[in-house]
This record gives structure tokens, sequence and C-alpha cells, in this order.
């Protein structure tokens, strides 16, 4: 979800502005999954990146996150949405903490939508930290290393237990996957969008549904 600070710059707002409408933006993206029927929807909020971002805009983005996680979980028991976070979270501190995983008890057994969100995530930092749990056990005979494949390494990264990654769509006009997904997207079809992601809409969602259900997805075999 890129660009929120480009759209407030445009507009001679502050960032933490752009910000806002992001997180309006957020809240048409999960509607407009679960009304289309998609099964998990893959958010990234805050990446292990981010923390070099200055204090104030940090300070921001945690607040809004607190506000809106109180004002959304209503709607996520309502449409009947799953949350699921990926990334150290706890780097957020106690107070957010406690919030999210309220929020994860209180919707764990909801089955419209799945809504995974990325926070404090970096997708080498998770491929590293899967790789290091296999060599420890292999270093104490729990697995043969000649046992290690690719199966064995996805289950134990975040993502474990969810479907197949389908469709990656990057909003903003840069062209790259910063640190997102790297694993999971070796077959996903990717989008990039110059739309900036306070205007990505319901509209947008849709055509990128369809962009996705026009591609031929052949995974290798031809």
């Amino acid at each position: 979800m890129d660009g929120n600070g480009r759209w407030a710059e445009q507009r001679g707002l502050p960032r933490v502005a752009g910000h806002k409408a992001g997180a309006e933006a957020v809240r048409r993206a999960m509607q407009s999954a679960a009304d289309h029927g998609v099964e998990v929807l893959t958010l990234y909020a805050f990446s292990s990146e981010n923390w070099r971002r200055s204090a104030d805009e940090i300070a921001d983005l945690t607040g809004l996150m607190r506000f809106y996680l109180e004002r959304e979980l209503k709607t996520l028991e309502k449409e009947r949405i799953r949350l699921k976070l990926i990334g150290d979270y706890s780097a957020f501190g106690p107070d957010l903490v406690d919030r999210l995983e309220r929020a994860l008890e209180r919707t764990a057994g909801n089955d419209r939508l799945t809504l995974v969100v990325a926070l404090n995530y970096g997708s080498r930092s998770e491929i590293a930290t899967a790789a290091r749990t296999l060599a420890g056990q292999a270093m104490t005979g729990q697995i043969d290393p000649d046992e290690i494949d690719e199966h064995a390494l996805a289950a134990y990264l975040e993502t474990e237990g969810l479907p197949e990654l389908d469709l990656l769509i990057r909003t903003s006009g840069e062209v790259r996957l910063s640190n997102f997904l790297l694993w999971q997207a070796a077959y996903a079809e990717l989008l990039f969008l110059d739309l900036l992601w306070p205007d990505f809409d319901e509209a947008a969602f849709a055509g990128a549904l369809e962009h996705y259900a026009a591609r031929q997805r052949r995974f290798g075999g031809r």
C-alpha cells in the first residue's frame, strides 16, 4: 500500500493526512475483498524498514493503528472477518500489542475473510528465521538435512496454513516487491498500478481482480 505521503504532498497536506486517507482505503479494500469472495487479503502495513522514518511519523502511524483498530473491530466482527498478523508486532509496545491480541482473539472464529496484516514484517528476515529453525533441528538430529526441501521451509514461514498467494498488487507506480512475501510471490501474478494507495477504491479492486482473471497461470509448465 504505497503512496500515502505523495498523496498528501500533492494536496499540500501533512503526511499524517495521507496515512489517514490510506486507512480509509484499507477499509474499502477489506470490504471489497469480502464482497468479491476473496479468501485472504494481506496488507503490508508497516515494514521492518519503516523504523527508519522520523519519530513523529512513526508515532502518527502507531496512533492511527490504535485508533482504527478500535474503530474497525466491530466491523470485523459484523462482517465475519478474521484478523491474522505476520511480523514481530511486539516491537510496538505493550498497549498496542494488547489491543492487537484482543482483536485476534475476538475475531478468531470468523470465516468470511482472513485479513492478514504485516506489522514490522520483512520477508528476508522471515526466510532466514525459517532456515535457522531448520538448521537447529538438523544439528540436534530432529530432521535429516537431506529432507529439507521447499515444503519443509514453507512450513516455518509466518504464512504457513494460508493458501498460495495468487495476486500481488503494488500501488503508486513503484515496480519492486520491497521485501514483501518474496518466497510466497514465486508464482503470484504481479500487478503494479500508478494509482496512489489512498485513491485505491472499489473500482480499482474490481479491476485488479478482472486483470487477474484474464491471466493464464502456467506455473512454469509451458
